[in-house]
């Protein structure tokens, strides 16, 4: 029993920075959500205007599902967030999994486990719990925000119990993928195409009226049919317990007759090797966090088409004279117009940018905590090689991360017959980059001297930063407090010019972070987990 409460305290500590960091970005987007709707919509005749100009365009129904009660706060909510937050805990499902089970088995450590008293059956069930108690930190945090923006506690319980419940059932997807294929990095990539599928069979199911029994193939869609705050039909959750159970058992019923190291999916052992990618650590990084970049650009490029097509469907009409004055206040672009919407859109991809790299310094601190550097440095590469390759490669990919978003938007704006001059779309690109090099500077400086505080560090800067700057403006903070944040100074590219001075600080400072944390790095001893 003391074994099973440590395998299980590891599970839920191991991934603690990603489920928080979700968990409080769940937290503010419920609370400013249903805030916002209030004050941006306060007449029922502006509900009503704004039920007509978006309930039925089948652009916003491929990020945010099919609306049923659009005159609510509630159901708003659960449309605006269901659609959006089952995304984010579908994909927090998968790499809780591939965390808790298979990544332990990649590092060795769970042979050392498994060699004491503890028994497979008990060390799965243990990582199991473990990972499940990250979804109910979700749940809890999508409620609180729910009930503190003033929504009644049983409906805003039900709505995050839709949350919790997409998580616990890509949790169970991952979990059997982990059984199935023989390292981390493949299950991630085949949980991944497996949740690719679930959205695009809930998107199909959602823009052709004919589809619309596809929702019931999908977890996605079981979750769009839970309604909360519009006729709530609580027994979809069966769905989601009777598929998780039988998921859970079938990877334990597997875990239990497999090598530990394996999957049931033999491996090609006879296979020729693929030297591709180990002519250096920056190649080798690059081989090994294909996965990871795929889904980033996968994501980016969804959203990016999204953001395109609803370019040009805001009008005064369909606006609200409120929200159009509380937007005015976030840079003072009009968002009426299409390069005004893409100008605001685009603060998202400045923040996704951002925290893209971020992630990246995250992930060079799994290298080290993994043990892996120790025998690299004892060969003939450098410290300072080595972090600055990869800092590189953040910033390379980055780059393209950007730029796919300006080129997508300009695309998918240009086919609703949009015009916005790509050179002005490619400039909105190249605006992410001065604070996402910024935010690479300043996470990888935390990494080279509080290393085991890095994931804290950099996703607690990107968040509370970008936080700050859209609600401290709604809120009426004073401008100094403001313009701490390095999204104040970010330009509304293409609705207005980029701040070039601005922009020249921002990558001074990320440029001195980053040649401090190669310094400092140089100096500090390699510290695992």
């Amino acid at each position: 029993m003391v074994a099973a409460r440590a395998i299980a305290r590891r599970a839920f500590a191991d991934g603690r920075v990603r489920t928080f960091s979700i968990a409080a970005l769940f937290l503010l987007l419920a609370l400013v959500q249903a805030l916002g709707y209030e004050h941006s919509y306060p007449t029922l005749a502006e509900r009503h205007q704004f039920a007509v100009s978006f309930g039925a365009n089948k652009a916003v129904r491929l990020f945010y599902g099919v609306p049923h009660d659009l005159l609510t706060v509630g159901g708003y909510v659960a449309w605006r967030l269901g659609g959006t937050f089952s995304i984010f805990a579908a994909v927090w499902g998968v790499f809780a999994a591939a965390r808790a089970l298979r990544a332990e088995e990649d590092s060795g450590r769970w042979e050392l486990v498994l060699a004491g008293a503890v028994r497979r059956r008990t060390a799965f069930r243990a990582a199991i719990a473990g990972a499940l108690a990250g979804a109910a930190v979700l749940w809890l945090a999508t409620w609180l925000g729910l009930f503190a923006a003033g929504l009644a506690a049983g409906p805003s319980a039900y709505l995050a119990l839709e949350v919790g419940a997409v998580a616990a059932i890509f949790l169970a997807i991952g979990a059997l993928v982990c059984q199935l294929v023989a390292t981390r990095r493949l299950a991630l990539g085949a949980g991944m195409g497996i949740f690719a599928v679930a959205l695009v069979l809930r998107i199909v199911a959602d823009t052709a009226g004919s589809l619309g029994w596809l929702r019931w193939a999908t977890p996605l869609g079981w979750a769009e049919e839970m309604r909360p705050f519009a006729g709530p039909q609580p027994a979809v959750l069966l769905l989601f317990l009777a598929a998780a159970a039988v998921l859970l058992f079938l990877a334990a019923r597997i875990s239990m007759r497999r090598d530990v190291g394996t999957g049931l999916i033999a491996g090609a052992d006879s296979a020729p090797p693929r030297l591709r990618g180990l002519s250096s650590p920056t190649a080798l990084a690059l081989r090994g966090e294909r996965g990871m970049l795929t889904g980033w650009f996968a994501g980016i490029a969804l959203y990016a088409v999204v953001v395109g097509l609803l370019a040009d469907t805001f009008s005064s009409a369909s606006i609200s004279r409120s929200l159009q004055e509380q937007l005015s206040r976030v840079g003072g672009a009009s968002i009426v117009t299409p390069k005004g919407a893409l100008g605001f859109y685009f603060l998202v991809f400045v923040f996704a940018v951002s925290l893209f790299a971020c992630a990246q310094v995250s992930v060079a601190r799994h290298e080290e905590a993994e043990s892996r550097l120790e025998t690299l440095f004892a060969t003939r590469v450098s410290r300072r090689s080595w972090l600055g390759g990869r800092l590189l490669l953040a910033a390379a990919a980055a780059l393209g991360l950007a730029l796919t978003a300006a080129i997508l938007a300009w695309a998918a704006a240009l086919s609703q017959g949009a015009h916005v001059p790509l050179g002005d779309m490619l400039g909105a690109g190249l605006n992410c980059m001065p604070s996402a090099l910024l935010f690479l500077g300043l996470s990888a400086l935390a990494y080279a001297i509080a290393p085991r505080s890095t994931g804290l560090v950099a996703y607690g800067l990107v968040s509370v930063a970008f936080c700050w700057y859209l609600f401290g403006a709604l809120l009426g903070a004073p401008q100094w407090t403001l313009d701490l944040s390095p999204f104040q100074h970010v330009g509304l590219v293409p609705a207005q010019a980029a701040k070039l001075p601005e922009a020249g600080a921002m990558l001074a400072a990320g440029a001195l972070a980053i040649a401090a944390a190669l310094w400092r790095f140089r100096r500090r001893d390699v510290l695992g987990a």
